[in-house]
């Protein structure tokens, strides 16, 4: 005889179809775009002042876009004595800023730096920037002991379109000017996000930054500047300038996302993180070779494009290294397999990473030596302040969402687990007796995160992850 369903059993069947379904987009995201006829268009503190009126509209991040052709024909503050500039369509391959002539390293260009009018076409770019009033004025992001060393303090993007895209249309990278991709913010697998319990995990440190969503919506609600190698013009009110802080960052960032916070409280930072993912995708697609091992600088830069793939359900962005083969990202190019001195099958590939080994100057691998035979303490000295520490958040976020098949380097993730793992107590004695390093001190030690935050979540979560969805 058939059995009939109890409401509790139908109950049941519903929310395990809700469950296995994508989300059905927030209200209002299938809305027609609603654009307004104006003159000028504001974002961030940056105006810019067209010759007429034309139809401008938003992204679902916030950035606008105005419907094209169009001529800048001012914008504010205004760009002069090498202050304030735009860079209209970002070049890939220069490894040169042309927002401020103070940035550091000679990477300064004018003849990237463009003046009003500017002549704007579809699929056009525009980077405006507003410069600090002295360098090293502000706290360097998550560092602030540091002063931070870019002049760039804020960049807004403005994007020139043929037609208005859908309301939920994510901007498209600022390196896609060539070819643009349109991402929906309807297509994010929100899903995939777990709601992992908060209780017991802290959430502000003793230098008094914050782990709240609207703090860290705040830092990836604009652009990051990452085509000028070394941070020499990162926007410094909010975009960290060294590649440790921002792999400490992505790591943060998507682990709040990985709580039991609501889906509406959770959005913002979402459509944020995933925006800095779609722009480090374009980058890479339009031709930059990738964020290199060099001490930390290389960091953090790999799991917001995989992460943006994951969820927008992405194969090619979520799996970057089969598209580009020869991609460069800090933390794969750091982490290899060896046997390691230590005992240790996962070992630090040095400061450039294994291809710089044969150099006189100790940059390259070195862990697979005994301390005896090491010609410099810099790959570990690196190794113990600058990367390790920051990868902590990002490997842990990538294992809670299941990415490691996506990330494609195994290294990483076992070196990981081996640094916060192994006891280094009688390794820190022998290196000393072998060279005279000392790196006995707490903040040197493995075991840790550079961030509470991370810690608790690595001891709470590492071995209860959730299941895969």
């Amino acid at each position: 005889m058939q059995k009939t369903l109890t409401s509790t059993g139908l109950l049941t069947l519903a929310l395990l179809a809700a469950w296995l379904l994508p989300c059905r987009p927030a209200a209002g995201q299938e809305k027609p775009a609603e654009l307004t006829l104006t003159d000028r268009v504001a974002q961030h503190g940056v105006t810019w002042t067209f010759s007429e009126r034309a139809k401008v509209g938003r992204f679902v991040t916030g950035d606008p876009y105005v419907v094209g052709p169009v001529t800048i024909v001012a914008i504010a503050p205004k760009p002069e004595n090498e202050r304030n500039g735009s860079v209209l369509n970002i070049p890939m391959a220069s490894g040169k800023s042309g927002f401020d002539s103070r940035s550091p390293g000679g990477r300064y260009d004018p003849k990237l730096s463009v003046k009003p009018p500017i002549a704007m076409k579809p699929g056009d770019i525009l980077l405006s920037s507003i410069s600090v009033e002295k360098v090293r004025e502000l706290p360097a992001p998550l560092r602030p002991a540091d002063k931070a060393m870019s002049p760039v303090r804020s960049v807004s993007a403005l994007t020139c379109v043929a037609e208005a895209p859908p309301a939920d249309a994510f901007r498209p990278s600022y390196a896609d000017y060539k070819e643009p991709k349109t991402y929906l913010a309807r297509n994010l697998r929100r899903n995939l996000l777990p709601s992992l319990p908060r209780a017991g995990i802290p959430f502000e440190i003793e230098t008094g930054i914050k782990f709240t969503l609207d703090e860290w919506a705040k830092r990836f609600e604009r652009p990051w500047l990452d085509v000028c190698f070394f941070g020499f013009d990162a926007a410094i009110e909010y975009q960290p300038h060294y590649g440790r802080e921002v792999g400490r960052a992505v790591g943060i960032a998507s682990l709040l996302l990985c709580l039991d916070f609501t889906p509406e409280e959770k959005e913002k930072l979402l459509l944020g993180f995933v925006q800095y993912g779609i722009d480090l995708w374009g980058i890479l697609r339009a031709g930059y070779p990738g964020w290199p091992a060099h001490g930390g600088h290389g960091t953090g830069r790999k799991w917001p494009i995989v992460f943006a793939g994951l969820l927008l359900g992405d194969e090619e962005m979520q799996t970057p290294k089969k598209r580009f083969p020869n991609v460069k990202f800090g933390e794969d190019m750091q982490t290899m397999y060896a046997k390691g001195w230590t005992g240790a099958k996962a070992v630090y590939a040095g400061h450039v990473g294994a291809q710089g080994s044969k150099s006189d100057k100790g940059w390259g691998a070195y862990e697979h030596t005994p301390p005896a035979e090491w010609v410099s303490n810099l790959g570990e000295a690196y190794r113990r302040t600058c990367t390790s520490l920051a990868w902590v958040g990002q490997a842990l976020a990538a294992r809670i969402l299941h990415a490691e098949k996506a990330w494609d380097h195994d290294a990483f993730f076992d070196y990981v687990d081996r640094w916060m793992t192994e006891d280094d107590t009688e390794h820190i004695k022998i290196i000393k007796q072998a060279k005279g390093w000392d790196y006995s001190m707490s903040w040197a030690r493995q075991r840790q995160a550079w961030d509470p935050f991370v810690e608790a979540m690595w001891a709470k979560y590492r071995q209860r992850l959730p299941p895969s969805r």
